[in-house]
């Protein structure tokens, strides 16, 4: 390992205790990157808003982020910034930077940090740029998934990201797919680290007893499992649509969100509505048994980088069934992993399910495939290139 190092990381996806589900993976990844000598301080910034109200939804969880927390030992700011919806796109990463100065001036009073550690391209990733000029130190910033296949499609959200690639130390993507895209974007590919996600291999693992597991949920026959936000870009109605033509086979659906009811009257319709069953949020810690007892997860987005999903399955020992996009063909590519739907349509995820259910892998060769995705290995690799980043800009200060 290098010297020790102070690093700030930056990014507006951190969990806090009204956003428990936010963004969980970075922390995570943070835990397993630096060592025991390092210093860290994680900066969160929260959108501002002034009401509490559940009639808010969303933006009254920002309001009920706290503004300071520890986190695994961690000491979390979570300062607020200005966010315009809609109109406001432009100056996003200016607002988030500019709101930041300030606090990240009076933290460098007492932890003069030697490196930005920023997660998400935009607006995370072009605020890390400026904040890296204004305090001359260098950074590293990460791609996760939208930030690459989404957001970019706007022009001038997609000059300030290749800006910010170049004049970064680093710039990691979770999938070889993100990192691809960026340098089709005009992004320069020595800028570019394809560091992988990992997973708690110790939280999700195969359970003791499967089939007791299964009796004590009330689960008969076959099983698939679709997990995630009840939004339309997890795809969970093609799930549904699915399993409907699939006769004989439960699916159950982790997650809460706006699209529930919408989703309920669809299983209704179908005829499946007592085939499909609706489980609202579930807490991390309650997914391993939820993985262990169903025979496939299906994961039906329209876009990911590599999605905790994939790894969490895979790691429960059990296979998976993705649509084509992004980072999910480089997990789901050997058949102990599971199948690949030909395309994102409904007649193609029946079709991947049903052969998938008709062979299944032996879920131990599924679990030991599984174990190549460890947390240890992503933070070596990406520690790595923050450590190389601090030396960098040293020499160049000598």
């Amino acid at each position: 390992m290098d010297g020790i190092m102070k690093v700030l990381v930056l990014s507006s996806l951190f969990p806090n205790e009204a956003q428990r589900r936010h963004g969980i993976f970075i922390e995570h990844r943070i835990a397993h990157t630096y060592t025991a000598e390092d210093e860290v301080r994680v900066v969160a910034p929260v959108p501002w808003f002034p009401s509490t109200s559940p009639r808010f939804g969303a933006w009254a969880d920002f309001a009920r982020a706290p503004r300071q927390a520890s986190r695994r030992g961690v000491e979390v700011a979570h300062p607020r910034y200005p966010v315009l919806p809609k109109v406001g796109q432009t100056l996003a990463p200016w607002l988030m930077a500019a709101a930041l100065a300030r606090p990240i001036a009076r933290l460098r009073e007492r932890f003069d940090f030697d490196v930005i550690d920023s997660y998400y391209l935009y607006p995370d990733g072009v605020a890390a740029a400026l904040l890296s000029r204004w305090f001359d130190r260098p950074f590293v910033m990460s791609a996760l998934g939208t930030d690459v296949s989404l957001i970019p499609d706007w022009a001038p959200s997609r000059a300030m990201i290749l800006d910010a690639v170049r004049r970064s130390a680093a710039t990691t993507a979770v999938c070889k797919a993100l990192a691809d895209r960026l340098v089709e974007l005009g992004a320069p590919a020595q800028k570019l680290h394809v560091v992988e996600h990992g997973v708690d291999l110790d939280l999700f693992r195969p359970p003791v007893d499967r089939d007791g597991l299964r009796r004590q949920m009330g689960l008969r026959g076959q099983v698939v499992l679709s997990v995630g936000h009840l939004i339309d870009r997890k795809g969970h109605d093609f799930a549904i649509r699915a399993v409907a033509g699939l006769p004989g086979v439960t699916l159950m659906i982790a997650g809460d969100g706006p699209r529930e009811a919408a989703l309920k009257r669809l299983a209704a319709e179908r005829g499946v509505a007592d085939r499909v069953r609706f489980l609202g949020h579930v807490d991390q810690a309650q997914l391993p048994a939820l993985y262990g007892a169903a025979d496939v997860t299906t994961l039906c987005s329209d876009r990911e980088g590599i999605a905790n999903v994939l790894l969490e399955s895979i790691a429960c020992g059990t296979p998976l069934v993705a649509t084509p996009i992004w980072g999910s063909p480089d997990v789901v590519r050997v058949p102990e992993a599971g199948r690949l739907a030909a395309e994102r349509s409904v007649e193609a995820i029946r079709a991947a399910l049903a052969g998938l259910l008709a062979d299944l892998p032996n879920r131990a060769l599924t679990r030991r495939y599984a174990e190549r995705y460890d947390w240890a290995e992503t933070g070596r690799q990406h520690r790595a290139l923050l450590a190389r980043a601090v030396s960098d800009h040293g020499k160049g200060r000598a």
